[in-house]
């Protein structure tokens, strides 16, 4: 198979605008004639479902929440990242192209990674006229604030909620085009399987997760929207209902699935407290423009913090990278934290905390102003600790967040399979080894209202569009292979929960592909997961029958496909043989702790072919050329 990423010729501030003068157009009064599938509701999903119907196709739009302001998307708290320099403190597109490109340790496309930074402008300005109500300045210009890996202000932000916020902004143009009836909007549906006509993306298999009804569906193209898969490892700051099941169903159908391994881990997450929780909660990282993170110098230190002085604390972000402090990049100040922690000098139950201390700016800016900034985030958790944070810091630990890796896609956000197309955190392309926080958003909005609104129609003037339906014996097979599953899970009659199997194989995730990796580690995890495989298919039990509202059954499907997918993640890490961003080998790194990379052997993109179950899937690669940016040792000192 060889991958064609579809980078346009010529200079990388001109290659988006000379792709679009270049790519296909379809009429407008033809938009009409063609339809779109649209699985999933968040920011990606939402705008581009939005945003292809008020252009005038015909879209379908899939979500398993009961509406689409529920999608993952509002979790997303600290804000978003455009290039505008409103703050005149030296911003621009290049440097946010370079503050990325240099974040994901050079392991992104630069195409793809400029264009993002080019088009982050234009996002602002939609949201803006959507009436998303970011935060503003005295005289009324939009506020921003500082985030990890930058040392400039790019970030947009509405308090600690601008998920939400920007999440409104799509729903109500998506609103409008289900009330003028160019969207058919399902919710509560969650798919199950792709169906491929004559090797072309048609239409999917769904189950209603009201009634259990098992349906079909057919359109011209489909788009997968459908987030990240960081719940492979049970606890993370995903929402539970969060999986891999759409992108890895699209892999067992032969789209290509890239940087697996890529995970991503958030620094600043409220420790774990029991072994009763199902998932972690996250604390925004703008917490760190004002908060600083420290532990005691004396390991075993169990005074509260008010009673260590200054000269007893180690400051360690401040201390190790004092040109970015506090706001050094995620996947660094998370295995600082882990160090930090490994050395006994954690704090809380466990000693499996570091504290972020608020006191400074406080007595800097006043209680009042902080507040301003981030209530709603300190209202959660004071709810969820019983501590209020105003008064004592806050404790925390690093947490599975995000997931880089994703579908592989050319430069047009098509799949591997002809009409597929992929977008926001369900495709790779953006954010390399590691995402810079407040990215995401950006990505998801670029996706949906930018890119994917002009790649498509070019995917439909180029092909000819046989007309489809869910009579065709690919939907009639792909429905009965949907039905199998359900029946031999149910079938199965076992004596373990579900959720027990998602929780062991979480702990293997963890202990062996988690912050950190190596050869015997994963090597071990590659032996275990068969086996906990094997027994999920002898000894499951799930309650309930088909024709119903069953969690029981919408968990074991989700599983089934993490007991696979965790291998894939395994053996693409245990392939990488050197360590970047978020992927860190401890084979592989600098006498300082740093990420090693070895740019000779692995500058390249995994994109992994499905070859069955037990089978170990074939790697194909793409290359990754530097033109732009120097290939460096990533330094944040």
């Amino acid at each position: 198979m060889t991958l064609n990423s579809k980078i346009p010729s010529g200079p990388i501030e001109k290659k988006w605008d000379k792709h679009k003068f270049e790519m296909k157009l379809v009429n407008p009064a033809n938009k009409r004639k063609y339809s779109v599938i649209i699985v999933g509701s968040g920011l990606a999903g939402g705008s581009a479902a939005a945003t292809l119907a008020e252009l005038g196709y015909d879209v379908k739009c899939f979500c398993f929440q009961d509406t689409p302001r529920r999608a993952h998307s509002i979790a997303a708290q600290g804000g978003i990242n455009a290039a505008k320099n409103y703050q005149n403190d030296g911003d621009s597109v290049y440097r946010l192209f370079y503050d990325t490109i240099k974040g994901g340790d050079f392991r992104a496309r630069e195409a793809n990674v400029y264009r993002l930074a080019e088009i982050s402008r234009n996002i602002i300005d939609q949201c803006v006229a959507q009436g998303v109500p970011f935060a503003r300045e005295y005289g009324g210009h939009l506020s921003n604030r500082s985030f990890g890996g930058a040392q400039v202000s790019r970030t947009f932000y509405a308090k600690g909620q601008t998920g939400q916020q920007l999440l409104l902004g799509a729903y109500s143009a998506l609103s409008r085009q289900i009330g003028l009836g160019h969207v058919k909007m399902y919710t509560r549906t969650e798919m199950l399987e792709l169906v491929l006509v004559n090797g072309h993306a048609k239409g999917i298999i769904v189950r209603d997760l009201v009634t259990g009804e098992i349906t079909s569906h057919a359109a011209d193209a489909v788009v997968l929207g459908t987030g990240g898969y960081g719940n492979v490892f049970f606890l993370s700051t995903n929402a539970m209902g969060c999986n891999v099941t759409s992108t890895f169903r699209a892999f067992k159908k032969g789209a290509l699935f890239a940087n697996p391994c890529y995970t991503q881990i958030h620094p600043t997450c409220i420790p774990q407290s029991g072994d009763y929780q199902s998932k972690l909660t996250l604390m925004s990282e703008s917490l760190r423009n004002d908060g600083r993170i420290w532990v005691p110098k004396k390991k075993g230190d169990t005074r509260s913090p008010d009673q260590i002085p200054e000269d007893e604390r180690d400051y360690y972000l401040e201390r190790k990278y004092p040109s970015y402090g506090n706001l050094a990049p995620r996947d660094i100040a998370s295995r600082s934290a882990k160090e930090a922690c490994d050395a006994g000098l954690g704090v809380g139950p466990g000693g499996l905390g570091v504290y972020l201390d608020f006191a400074d700016s406080i007595k800097r800016l006043s209680e009042d102003v902080v507040k301003d900034r981030y209530a709603n985030l300190f209202d959660m958790y004071q709810r969820i600790t019983n501590e209020n944070p105003y008064k004592v810091p806050m404790r925390i630990y690093p947490a599975v967040h995000y997931t880089m890796g994703g579908l592989w896609v050319d430069y047009n956000l098509m799949s591997s399979i002809p009409g597929l197309h992929v977008i926001g955190e369900a495709n790779f392309s953006d954010h390399g080894a590691n995402r810079l926080g407040a990215s995401a958003l950006m990505q998801g909005l670029a996706d949906g209202y930018f890119v994917l609104p002009y790649t498509i129609g070019d995917y439909f003037a180029n092909n000819k569009m046989e007309k489809i339906t869910t009579d065709h014996a690919e939907f009639k097979k792909a429905e009965e292979d949907v039905k199998t599953r359900i029946n031999s899970l149910l079938n199965i009659k076992g004596k373990k929960t579900v959720d027990s199997f998602h929780r062991e194989l979480g702990k293997i995730m963890w202990d062996y592909c988690g912050m950190a990796r190596d050869e015997a580690g994963l090597k071990k995890a590659l032996g275990l997961i068969p086996e906990l495989r094997e027994e999920f298919y002898k000894n499951v039990n799930v309650n309930g029958i088909n024709a119903e509202n069953n969690q029981s059954l919408e968990k074991a499907l989700r599983v089934a496909d993490f007991l696979e997918f965790g291998e894939l993640m395994c053996n693409d890490a245990l392939n990488r043989a050197e360590s970047c961003g978020g992927h860190f080998r401890t084979e592989y790194q600098t006498e300082d702790g740093e990420a090693k990379r070895n740019d000779d052997k692995y500058c390249y993109v995994s994109a992994w072919e499905h070859k069955g179950v037990n089978q170990k899937p074939v790697e194909h690669k793409e290359e990754l050329v530097f033109e732009n940016i120097k290939l460096a040792q990533r330094s944040y000192k």
